[in-house]
């Protein structure tokens, strides 16, 4: 399926419905091509713009889905409507995917008390989910390069990682590089969500785009990692749209004038 991509601050996004990330995604599996899919927002974007191999990761990534409405934001500015494709959602659909079409499932992340939860509560919904492997995300790095054997040898089609970002996609690098044919979705808080622990911000924040602030409500401490990001970003997302339109708006009227001529 070819996609139209536009970019946010030097990174390619996917200009993608969440229904056709959902059809590109089953396709990777079925054809055991397998992808990245990174879950950008703001403070991925200004983390990669200070760390090398991030930012390589997510400019190798196969899907790169607007997560944070700051994404969102800055394709509006340029005139691009994009919806926002949360993390937790896609991958959500993803599992209801897999329950239905037999796919296999490994989850690895959070408390070892979360990630029990999380199991639970997905096998009590999806009756006939394959969880092959599950795993808390507390683990050394001679343990991490054991995780990665394994899961290469019992081949999941999804693996989703709840590590956080930036660790959960450089964990998710060095499997691709062992188990390529897989799904890969970073997820980062969502197992907290999934077991319970942590309630997910009422439907009408996430409609208007406004998660983030139902999530720093509730967790204070965000609130100093957000502001030291988000004001940087939005300042250079308004830049780059200012030029974008410029440049569209010259690009116009230099074809008119080809024409004319």
């Amino acid at each position: 399926m070819e996609r139209k991509k536009e970019k946010v601050l030097g990174y390619e996004v996917d200009i993608i419905s969440f229904d056709d990330a959902i059809r590109y995604l089953v396709d990777m599996i079925k054809t055991k091509q397998g992808a990245h899919v990174i879950t950008i927002n703001p403070e991925i974007i200004e983390s990669a713009k200070k760390e090398e191999k991030l930012s390589e990761i997510i400019k190798n990534a196969q899907l790169v889905v607007a997560d944070g409405s700051g994404i969102q934001l800055a394709l509006k500015m340029k005139g691009i409507n994009q919806e926002r494709i949360p993390g937790i959602d896609l991958a959500i659909e993803l599992i209801n995917h897999c329950n239905m079409l037999n796919y296999s499932v490994a989850l690895i992340g959070a408390k070892e008390e979360v990630i029990k939860k999380t199991v639970k509560n997905i096998e009590d919904e999806y009756e006939n989910l394959n969880i092959c492997y599950y795993r808390n995300g507390y683990f050394t790095l001679p343990k991490e390069e054991e995780i990665i054997e394994h899961l290469a040898e019992i081949k999941p089609d999804v693996v989703l990682a709840a590590l956080g970002a930036p660790k959960q996609e450089f964990f998710i690098n060095k499997c691709r590089k062992k188990l390529p044919e897989s799904v890969y979705i970073g997820v980062g808080g969502s197992f907290d969500v999934w077991a319970g622990e942590v309630e997910r911000a009422p439907e009408f924040f996430r409609i208007m785009g406004c998660e983030w602030i139902y999530r720093t409500y509730k967790q204070p401490q965000r609130l100093k990692r957000i502001y030291k990001t988000l004001p940087l970003f939005m300042f250079k997302a308004i830049i780059e749209a200012v030029k974008y339109r410029y440049y569209m708006r010259k690009r116009g009227a230099n074809d008119k004038s080809a024409v004319r001529s």
